[in-house]
């Protein structure tokens, strides 16, 4: 069965607010059972980073939709603009700091329903 979701919504998904900026899951195997991957959208406020992680079972993509961060991914820094996709391969440490006076939003994809994360 198909899962519809609207984005305008403002109570849409699962909402984490954290110290550095916010996560808005819309598609999981907790939204929903029969999903077979991971979506949702991040915001990481202006000159915050998300804490360096890695994710043991399956790989992520991200897309930026405005502003822009350097993107560390194992020893190398990416600088991404709006616009731009990273991906991320499985088990690979990695973290974004935003850059610039305004708020990094970025679309994030797992290739796994249940997508796990263990920080460094």
């Amino acid at each position: 069965m198909a899962t519809v979701t609207d984005i305008r919504s403002e109570d849409l998904g699962q909402l984490f607010e954290q110290d550095w900026g916010k996560i808005r899951w819309l598609c999981s195997q907790e939204i929903d059972p029969d999903s077979e991957m991971t979506f949702g959208m991040v915001y990481i406020n202006a000159g915050q980073s998300n804490p360096r992680h890695a994710h043991p079972n399956c790989e992520e993509i991200i897309f930026v939709l405005s502003g822009q961060c350097d993107h560390t991914l194992g020893d190398e820094v990416f600088r991404l603009e709006t616009g731009m996709m990273l991906r991320i391969p499985r088990n690979v440490a990695h973290n974004a700091t935003a850059v610039g006076w305004e708020p990094c939003r970025m679309i994030i994809a797992y290739s796994a329903p249940d997508r796990q994360t263990i920080g460094e």
